[in-house]
């Protein structure tokens, strides 16, 4: 089953709409995206099978460039495609409505503004009031590849189709994404009281800043420690510690 079917109009949106399928392809699958023509079988009923496709989508991606509200009806000179009522166009859209497909319109190029509702015909209104995502050209990949990580968020059947789901560091238990440390070892401590940075441990010199630092470092018997301000040099101690004695002090 194709989760997104790409919704376009073919003059102003070709385009941008198989540059979408070639993106959306390569992240989420060669079954994942639905365009017209080349999703179709060769001898079937396409009067069916767009109906049929949209119903089985769980996206309706809506390309929408400046000329689409607006573009002529090909059998009606004068007339706006969208007011005909056998319009693929618009008719896709109804079914996705109809069918509770999440519908997305993808808003063309910097200057387009959001579509008013009084401009539509009734049974896609609502197509006005969805939540749109916006691409460009000089910024198309940056676009796509936001656009791809919001529709995993919100469509689940995406999520396992995701090839750029390894890239991405999981999120925190509190929803905050998580921080990527490659090439670590040790780690931040939880220390109490009130001190400037604690370092498990560390294999490189390091600077903190301003404020007090203690640094503990042990393998087997052998340790560092500092505390506070360091001024000068810092002592380093291996091997069993040595217990002072009175016999040692009265020497």
């Amino acid at each position: 089953m194709h989760e997104i079917f790409i919704n376009f109009r073919t003059k102003g949106g070709k385009e941008i709409a198989y540059r979408c399928e070639e993106a959306l392809t390569d992240r989420f699958g060669p079954d994942s995206v639905f365009l017209a023509g080349g999703g179709i079988a060769l001898g079937d009923d396409f009067t069916q099978a767009l109906p049929r496709a949209v119903r089985r989508s769980r996206v309706l991606l809506v390309i929408i460039d400046e000329q689409w509200l607006d573009a002529p009806d090909p059998k009606r000179p004068g007339r706006r495609a969208l007011a005909n009522a056998q319009d693929w166009v618009r008719r896709e859209i109804e079914e996705a409505f109809d069918s509770g497909v999440l519908v997305v319109p993808l808003l063309v190029g910097r200057k387009l503004e959001q579509i008013d509702p009084h401009r539509l015909p009734k049974p896609i209104e609502q197509l006005a009031v969805c939540q749109y995502a916006r691409v460009q050209s000089r910024t198309f990949a940056t676009d796509l590849a936001s656009l791809g990580d919001r529709l995993v968020q919100q469509v689940p059947g995406l999520a396992g189709m995701d090839s750029q789901k390894s890239e991405r560091a999981p999120d925190s238990a509190e929803g905050n994404p998580a921080v990527r440390n490659d090439h670590q070892s040790g780690g931040i401590g939880h220390v109490g009281g009130s001190v400037g940075t604690f370092v498990g441990e560390s294999h490189s010199p390091m600077h903190t800043g301003s404020g007090d630092m203690i640094s503990h470092h042990e393998i087997g018997d052998k340790a560092t420690y500092f505390a506070g301000d360091n001024v000068g040099g810092i002592r380093h101690q291996y091997g069993q510690r040595h217990r002072r004695t009175r016999r040692d002090d009265d020497q």
